[in-house]
Order: C-alpha cells, then structure tokens, then sequence
C-alpha cells in the first residue's frame, strides 16, 4: 500500500478520499487554488501545495503543475477524484512517464472509453445492446444532418467526448437540428476542446440504470449491482439510489454481466461505471465512466464495500478481495446532490458566502459527503455541488423515510440551495411508488409555496423579529413570552412583494395579521426557535438572522426568506437586464443604438460552467452594453440598458 498520496481534486472527493486515507494509515497531499485556500479539503490534508488562479483551466487542469506538487511532496500516487483530470489519458500517461502510480484505469482504457462513439464501437464488438445512432467520423454539418434525417425524431445529440450533460440537446423537430447542432459544437469546444458529435435515437421515457464494476490487475472482474440515476435535471443526476429499484432478477444480472463484459473488452482495472438506458424491458449501453462516480456512496451502503479503499488496493497491487459470488447487496440507499442554485429562478448557480450552516445528525444510516464548513465562499469558477446526503434503510420506504427526515435537518442560509425542491421531490408520490424516468422532473415541476405555509413562514418571521429586538433593548437572556409585547406593526418584503403584519394579543394568543388573512396562534420563541400552535398543531421552526436585513425561516418541509422593506423592488426594477448571479460575460451578442424584440437574447453569461442567456424583456432600443465578452460581473449588476421612449421619439 502506498505511504502518501495525492489528491488532484477539490471539495468533497478530495474530503472523501483523505477519509480513508486516513483510515488506512495513508498521508495525503492536498492541492488548491487561490479560492480554495482555506477550503476544508486543505485544511483536513497532511500537505498542501498551491496551484493557481481560480479558474480550474489555470490550476486543476494543469497536468505539469500536479505532477510537479507530487514529485515535490514525495506522493508515490494520485488519486484524481471525479471531474477535471479524472478521465484525462495523458495525465494518466504522465503519472506513469514520472513512475507515479495513476490511481484509476489505464489510460489506453481512458481512451477507449473517452470518446463516446469509439466506445460505442468497442462496446458493439463486445456484444453489448446499442441504440441505433450516428458515431462515425464524418462531423461536416451536412453529413450530421443527413444522418439526423434518416434516424427521425425524437433524437439526441452528444458531444462525443462529453459527460454531465454538457454539449447534449433533444431535438423533437428537425427545424431545431442545425442550431441544436451549432450550440453543441460550441458547449462541447468549450467543455472539453473538442467539438465532435454523435447522434442517437431518444427514448422518450427511459429509465437511467448504472452498474458499478471493478477490476483487478490480474484482470479479475466483479459488477456490486446497480444504481438508478434516472432523476436529473438538463441531463444532470439530482436524486440517485441503489439498487435500483422494480429490476428482475434477470435484467439485472444480465445488466451486471454486460457491465463486466463491457470493462473486460478494455483491460479495465479500478472503480468504473457502465450506464444503460433502460426502456421497458430492454437495456442500450449510454457511456462508461472510467473513474468513481459521485453517487458511490449509495452502492457503499448496500454492499458494505469502502469503494475507494479497493481503488487503493488494485492500484497497490493487491487482488479483489471478493468474488462476483461473495458480493451481497443489503436494504437500500438513497441519496440527493445539495446544490448551490434557486430553484424558484431557473436554477441559476448561487454564489456567495455561507452565513450559517447545519447539517443533520450522522448514523450508520445517514451520511453527509461534503467539502464545504460555514464561512466558506462558493465561488462561480466551479460545479455548483454543495454536498451529497445519503440514507440506508431495511427496504426503499425506510431510506426515503431517512433521507427526508435528514434532508429536513440540513440548514444552509446566506446562497439558494435546492433543499426545498429535494424534500419535494422525495414526498411525490410517483416516486415513493417508484414510477420513475429521466423525465420525471420535468413531469413534477417545482410548484410555489401555498398560501398557509407562506403566511406561516412570515408570522413565525415577525414573532422572532419582534422578540429579539426587544431582547437587544432590554438586554434578556431568558425565553420570552411573546403575547406580552404586543401590539406591534411591521412589514416585510416576501418575494418581491411588500408584507405588512401586525401582532396583536387577544385571550392570551397572538393575532397575526397578514395581508391574506389572520392567524391566532400559541406562540412562543427562545433563542432561534420559534412554536407555534396553530388548530391544536405544533410546529416548531428556525429563523436565522443574515446579512441585509433579511431573514431565513427553516421548516422541516420549506424554508422562506423574507426581508425588511429597506430591501424591497420598485416595480422599474423588477425584469431588468441585470446579472441573476456571479460569472463571467462569454458573449454579447447587441450593439447600442440596436432595436430589440422582447426575448431576444441579448448576451450570454457563464457561471459554473453553465451558460445563461439574457434575454430582452419587452421591446426597445439598447442605449448602452455596459460589459464587453471576458469581463466578471456581480450579481446584481446592470448588463444593459433601454433608451428612454422620449429618446426614441
């Protein structure tokens, strides 16, 4: 086994592997960039060594550099983590030129598994089921239509070196194909400096099934079952679990040999993973990953099997220590990627800091995967992903059940996250009932909060207000009564809109007025925690105080921010061509004096590796373009500007 390794990552891989490392007695080499110098990945690492720049094309991306930083530390291997250079062939191949130990595949196998129509080729031979698809080398604009118009719609188009739903687009009608073909050129250039294409049949409502299979330098093959990652959001996995579920017996050991089949046909050794496209009863190979896949954690728990420690232990030498008949599966898991984005607006990446931070308490049965602590800054320069929450149970109802009640218990104020939109999601019931696609989402969107839970959210708000500006006047440490300070006017600004409430006391309870009506409630708040009794119902919930005069209000199944009137929106402002989040300007597509219609897309904005149009709210002349292609820009900031009307008469 080795003495010290290096991680080339970031966040929490770069937590998760250290974990065992440390388990198994290994030093770790942390590397890092000017964001991430205070990062908990560098802080729980026995080294550290400096990188770049934030951009990762400037630090993680720098092969010679990470080389450099184990050479220096004296690392005998590179564990490269999931994303940046974990499916790069020629890092690969550079660790093996300066006799570091790559802990992964070989990079012949990176190759062949990297370019997804050489390995749809591979995977052919093999005798693996393929959807019917173009993957040839043509890649002329004319050939990819033709070939477009002889598979038909509904039809996929993939970057042919891509992964995570980058340079990916549905085409439902063939007057869409030349700019979706255009627009995955251009997304698959930037993610990964290659624009080639391939194109398949689209299976309308797929399942996504993945297999996890392993390998062994003496070339001994095991599959430890399967995940099903069909809940995503623009082809990005949010809620995955193991194993996956309503599956025969039959499909899914045929499923798990085609997996070992597929890593067998490239010499494969290490953690790697097969996705299928699963549509009825037939299965169609999608891709393989050669690397540790983010939702491993779920396979973990069902099989008892510390992944990264046997990625340890082949890349050592050493043979599985398991056989295909020794491998047991055992109840289920489930877990939810926590990402920094808001739901309720497009889910645009959220940067900014973390003002307070709680996450629920950690059993054999829930874990929580992260790389981030309260105070941290999530910077725009990387993939949005705060943490993974995962959750074991005897059967799938109980994981859920776990899950829900931790997800629930996980408390992030100061940036959007996605809790709220998780706890939904977990709570409908087709997928409590298991009736899942990779459309599902899209079948299930995002529905705004009711009525009774907004006006919940703000009179739990102003009861705490209220309470803690007394407590500052008259400096109380004790729980506070809230009826005896009443009457007491406020007014809040709750999602755009200007709120005012009232607190009043009538036979020993609270009157809350709202705008929609009143409520009377058994009322009380002790430090952050606010009790309501509302028809003979407790609920007890969080409020948080935050910067800008705002406060987070936590129920176990909703959060709700509401402000002070001082941060309120004229109604000018509200459509503004302004920036929804941090990130750079890529492409600015109008020029001053330029009529626009309403919607025309005006500019284009990246930010954690995502493009976001910004497109013209009404009709107009653009009077100014106040950012150039390359600039960074501030959430907030003015992008452009109309002429008055006046000027344009």
């Amino acid at each position: 086994m080795f003495s010290k390794i290096l991680i080339a990552n970031r966040g929490e891989i770069a937590c998760r592997v250290i974990e065992t490392a440390q388990k198994l007695g290994i030093k770790t080499v942390a590397v890092y960039s000017d964001s991430d110098y205070k990062a908990l990945h560098v802080q729980l690492a026995d080294e550290a060594v400096y990188l770049g720049p934030s951009s990762a094309i400037d630090s993680y991306l720098q092969i010679d550099k990470v080389i450099a930083a184990a050479k220096q530390t004296g690392a005998s291997a590179i564990h490269p983590g999931y994303g940046f250079l974990s499916e790069n062939a020629d890092f690969a191949e550079a660790c093996q030129q300066q006799k570091i130990q790559f802990i992964g595949p070989t990079a012949s196998a990176i190759r062949a598994m990297g370019s997804k129509s050489e390995a749809k080729a591979l995977m052919a031979e093999a005798g693996v089921p393929m959807l019917p698809g173009y993957h040839g080398s043509d890649q002329s604009d004319e050939s990819l239509i033709n070939k477009a118009e002889s598979l038909g719609c509904p039809l996929m188009i993939k970057a042919a070196m891509g992964g995570g739903g980058k340079g990916m687009r549905v085409i439902h009608d063939l007057a869409e194909l030349e700019a979706g073909l255009a627009a995955a050129k251009r997304e698959s250039l930037k993610s990964f400096g290659d624009d080639r294409l391939l194109l398949e049949r689209f299976v309308t409502r797929p399942r996504h099934i993945e297999v996890q299979i392993f390998f062994d330098q003496q070339g001994n093959g095991v599959f430890l079952f399967d995940r099903d990652c069909s809940l995503q959001r623009r082809h990005q996995k949010v809620i995955e679990e193991a194993p996956a579920p309503g599956l025969s017996s039959e499909i899914r050991f045929a499923m798990g040999e085609a997996a070992v089949n597929a890593g067998r046909a490239i010499n494969y050794q290490g953690a790697g993973t097969v996705e299928f496209l699963l549509d009825g009863n037939q299965f169609y190979f999608m891709e393989m990953n050669t690397r540790l896949q983010v939702e491993h954690p779920v396979t973990e728990m069902v099989t008892g099997i510390d992944l990264v420690e046997w990625q340890l232990e082949v890349a050592s030498g050493l043979p599985l220590q398991l056989s295909q008949e020794d491998l047991n599966c055992t109840g289920n898991a489930v877990e939810v990627r926590l990402y920094a984005e808001d739901p309720d607006n497009s889910f645009l990446p959220s940067s900014g800091r973390i003002h307070d931070l709680r996450w629920p308490e950690i059993s054999d049965r829930v874990r929580v995967d992260t790389g981030i602590q309260q105070g941290d800054h999530i910077s725009s320069h990387y993939d949005p992903m705060l943490a993974k929450l995962i959750a074991w149970g005897e059967d799938r109802q109980q994981a859920i059940a776990n899950l829900s009640e931790a997800l629930a218990g996980y408390q992030q104020s100061g940036l959007a996250d996605n809790r709220d939109f998780l706890l939904s999601l977990l709570s409908e019931p087709d997928f409590i009932d298991g009736q899942l696609s990779t459309g599902f989402i899209d079948e299930h969107p995002v529905t705004e909060l009711n009525q009774q839970k907004t006006d919940l959210a703000v009179a739990a708000a102003a009861l705490y207000w209220q309470t803690q500006s007394l407590s500052e006047q008259k400096r109380l440490s004790q729980p506070l009564n809230t009826n005896q300070y009443l009457p007491k006017l406020m007014s809040f600004t709750v999602q755009e809109q200007l709120w005012p409430v009232k607190l009043e006391n009538k036979d020993n309870k609270t009157l809350v007025s709202l705008p929609s009506g009143q409520l009377l409630l058994d009322a009380s708040v002790e430090q952050q925690r606010v009790t309501v009794e509302l028809e003979a119902q407790k609920v007890t919930c969080r409020v948080v105080a935050m910067p800008d005069s705002q406060l987070k209000v936590f129920f176990n199944d909703f959060s709700l921010v509401v402000s002070l009137p001082v941060l309120s929106h004229s109604q000018d402002q509200i459509g503004a061509m302004t920036a929804p989040m941090n990130g750079t300007v890529t492409n600015v597509m109008v020029q001053p004096g330029e009529e626009v219609g309403e919607g025309k897309a005006l500019l284009i904005l990246e930010a954690m590796k995502m493009e976001h149009t910004i497109k013209a709210p009404k009709e107009g002349v653009i009077a100014s373009v106040f950012y150039q292609s390359g600039d960074q820009v501030e959430a907030g900031a003015s992008l452009l500007s109309y002429k008055d009307e006046a000027d344009v008469a």
